[in-house]
């Protein structure tokens, strides 16, 4: 497909996650994923007067009065916005990847192995075992892993251009 003005590559600029417990969840990823903090832990209460209010009003209707929300940013500068809502389900929603819908994110750290256990450490899950894209050719791996809240995300060792560039599903 031929690229024009109109048509170009969009950067990722954030993802938003809702987690039971905004302080738990702003740990386990500064201390487990070395995100930054870019806004501690702060409450947004229900009202029209600040452009904040009625933003958070027109996304999550009348149906609240206060959440909880933190910024955290990765390396590259990927934003994580995190909420927490007091009257929300605190279980993570069964995975079930075949659904239409945000199935996972993925992170990227060339030892997987060390990142595993931290994860695991503090509380998170491994899904599977550790595995190569190209056994005895090239060291990319991949696995998926929960974090202590349900959170299912992936972990590559290399980026995504170098993993799928190689023609991962080539036989």
């Amino acid at each position: 497909m031929m690229r024009t003005q109109e048509n170009y590559p969009r950067s990722f600029s954030h993802i938003g996650l809702t987690v039971p417990d905004i302080k738990k969840a702003v740990e386990f990823y500064a201390d487990v994923m070395g995100w930054y903090v870019i806004m501690e832990p702060s409450t947004v209460k229900k009202e029209r007067e600040t452009a904040i209010g009625q933003m958070c009003i027109d996304v999550f209707g009348e149906d609240w009065e206060e959440f909880e929300i933190a910024h955290m940013a990765t390396s590259e500068g990927i934003g994580i916005e995190l909420f927490s809502f007091p009257h929300g389900i605190k279980e993570a929603p069964a995975f079930n990847p075949f659904n239409t819908g945000l199935f996972h994110f993925c992170i990227q750290d060339p030892n997987i192995e060390a990142l595993l256990a931290k994860i695991v450490a503090s509380g998170g899950k491994q899904r599977m075992p550790i595995r190569e894209y190209y056994p005895k050719e090239k060291p990319y791996k991949m696995c998926y892993v929960e974090d202590p809240f349900g959170i299912v995300f992936e972990i590559y060792t290399h980026s995504y251009e170098l993993t799928y560039s190689s023609g991962a599903y080539a036989k």
